[in-house]
Order: structure tokens, then sequence, then C-alpha cells
């Protein structure tokens, strides 16, 4: 069991909300499939655009001959798959990577282990949603309940034992239907009452447990420097 603590205070929780108002338009909206081939493998999920062509962006993208990147570029390309990956903007991943470095956790660890922990991805490990962007438009929109409280702060912190589900009103919302029934994933850390379309995250997961393929030590190694 790791050692990290998620409590939230109130000053802390304020903040989130403020970067989530300030940051919410600042998103990168652009094609997904680009970024994916940016980073060589599909992050955002299965891609047939991706799939046909599965290579960098750009004029000299299927080129094989790319020069050979600096250190510092292959920690910057982890830092930034990750941020992609799960959606956070440079400012509020830097807090992210404070708590974790003060924690008495491995930073890397625990950097990821804050992320997973988000209000919003928890929303997609679950099934609610088929994507990441899709539930923070379903929690930001106030479909999502936690502890039987709408939450509508993607970047919300979710502690063990913490419940998250479908607002009432919103479980007959078609999106969420289809995305329930195509899920298939299983986590051992979360637990799933499809018959009342909630789940509780039992704890907080093991690095093993986690299934993105980031290597997170690139970006304690970027932040140290």
């Amino acid at each position: 069991m790791s050692h990290l603590s998620l409590t939230m205070d109130v000053d802390h929780q304020k903040e989130e909300e403020y970067n989530f108002k300030k940051n919410k338009m600042a998103r990168y909206t652009g094609p997904k499939s680009k970024i994916a081939r940016k980073f060589g493998e599909p992050i955002f999920g299965s891609d047939k655009s991706y799939e046909k062509r599965n290579y960098p962006p750009g004029q000299h993208g299927n080129n094989k001959r790319r020069g050979k990147k600096s250190e510092y570029a292959i920690q910057l390309m982890e830092k930034q798959k990750a941020k992609y990956t799960y959606g956070i903007l440079e400012k509020q991943f830097r807090i992210i990577f404070n708590r974790a470095s003060r924690s008495k956790g491995v930073t890397g660890e625990v950097l990821l282990q804050l992320c997973e922990s988000r209000l919003d991805n928890i929303v997609y490990r679950l099934g609610i949603s088929p994507s990441r962007s899709g539930a923070r438009q379903l929690v930001s929109h106030g479909h999502i309940i936690l502890n039987d409280k709408i939450v509508n702060i993607p970047s919300c912190h979710v502690k063990p034992g913490d419940k998250v589900g479908v607002r009432e009103k919103s479980k007959s919302i078609n999106s969420i239907q289809e995305s329930v029934h195509n899920n298939s994933s299983v986590y051992e850390w979360l637990t799933w009452d499809k018959n009342n379309l909630t789940g509780t995250f039992v704890s907080i997961p093991e690095r093993i447990q986690i299934p993105e393929n980031i290597k997170e030590q690139l970006i304690v190694e970027l932040y140290s420097k």
C-alpha cells in the first residue's frame, strides 16, 4: 500500500476549482491522431487514422533516418505524453508533480497515482465514458456524483472508499449507456455496480496496475534539472 495521502483541504479544493475555470478553454482540441503519431503510440485509445499512418507527422515524418534525440528531448517528450494522456495542462501538472515530490513514496509512481486519482480519470476507468476528454465533459456538465454529491471539477482528487457514479437524471443519456455497455476493462483497484452505475475507488493503484506506457522516471529527471 502506498504512503500517499490524497486528502485535500478546503484551500486546495478552491485552487482546483479556480484552475479548472481558468484553463478549461486552453486544452488542446486539435486532431488526436496527429498527437498520437508524435509519440508513436495511440495514447488516446483505438485510432484507425493512427493505424494507417503510425509515423511522426510532418513533411519528413516517414523518414527512418531522423536524427537522434537528446536526453532533454526524450525527457520532455515523456512529460508531454503524460500530459496529453491525462489531459492536464503544464501548470496543473507541475502542481501535481510538486505534491508527488513531497510525498513519502517514489516520486514518479506517486505522480501517476495522483493522475489516476483524478475524478475525470476515474469516470473514464469505470467505463462511464470511452475517453478522458469525454469524462471531463460529463463531470463539468454535472452528470457525475462523488459520494452522492454533484461535483463538476474534473481535477478533483478521489480518495480510497469514495463512490463515483452517474447522476440519477443522467443515467438515460445514450452516450453513457453505450459506453457502459461496451466497456470491458476491469481494474483491481475499482469496483463497479452496473445496475446503479456506481463505482468505488477501493485503493490507490500500484504502478504495475496502471496500464499507461509512461516512463515516469524521465519526467522526474526533467523536473530535477
